[in-house]
């Protein structure tokens, strides 16, 4: 015998014992790779904040999401208003809710990472934003980007070894040995170079070009691209 269960109707939301619903913001965490020296280093974007809560911290790019805008649209919105940069790949990472991680109410925060290919170019947006080498980040950053900014690199040292988002921080075409340091500063260790190359030759990742480096005192080396189109990450509902 089935015993029935009557499901009781959900209550109306009553804002004025429960207050306002959660707001919502997005938060985009920019890798680069930039020049250090002989070699690279993987760097962050971060954008000083003008006003309170947090008040000349650095923070990452992001704000609200307007009404009837959807989230990578705003994701890219703020990328492009605060720090003049448009991202080639984009992907959104998590969803941070912790009630108390904004101050003023409880808005929240949808991440996505993004990564800009070549030499990263200088912010020109209409906040004071900068390059931040991820071994040499402020102390102190706002709100909870610390976390969202440690679970983006965590995401991205997990995803370099399956995916391929080392390619979108290289330009269309590029040499192994530039393949491989891309690898290397992502996961901060050195890996042998004719293990690299075997690996990476036999995943059908790359494509030889007839291109070759030009100068030097020894032969050329070869000019790869990635095999597949770039800026396409695993389909994900555009939201």
């Amino acid at each position: 015998m089935v015993q029935r269960v009557k499901i009781p109707e959900e209550a109306e939301a009553d804002t004025s014992e429960t207050g306002a619903w959660p707001t919502i913001g997005v938060s985009v965490v920019i890798f680069g790779l930039r020049s250090s020296g002989d070699a690279h280093e993987l760097v962050v974007l971060l954008v000083r904040r003008e006003s309170a809560p947090f008040a000349g911290l650095w923070a990452l790019p992001g704000g609200w999401v307007h009404s009837g805008e959807g989230l990578e649209d705003a994701a890219r919105r703020h990328l492009l208003t605060k720090t003049g940069l448009q991202a080639a790949y984009l992907e959104q990472l998590y969803t941070f809710g912790s009630p108390d991680r904004d101050p003023r109410e409880h808005r929240i925060a949808v991440a996505y990472y993004a990564l800009v290919p070549g030499e990263p170019a200088d912010p020109i947006g209409k906040r004071e934003a900068r390059w931040f080498s991820v071994e040499a980040l402020p102390k102190r950053l706002a709100f909870d980007n610390h976390d969202i900014l440690s679970y983006a690199l965590w995401r991205l040292r997990n995803k370099v070894g399956y995916a391929d988002v080392a390619f979108q921080l290289l330009p269309r075409n590029f040499t192994l040995s530039q393949l491989r340091e891309v690898y290397e500063v992502i996961l901060s260790r050195k890996l042998d170079p004719t293990n690299f190359r075997r690996k990476v030759e036999a995943s059908g990742t790359i494509v030889p070009t007839s291109g070759r480096v030009e100068g030097g005192a020894h032969r050329p080396p070869r000019l790869y691209r990635c095999a597949r189109p770039r800026s396409h990450p695993e389909f994900t509902p555009r939201s």
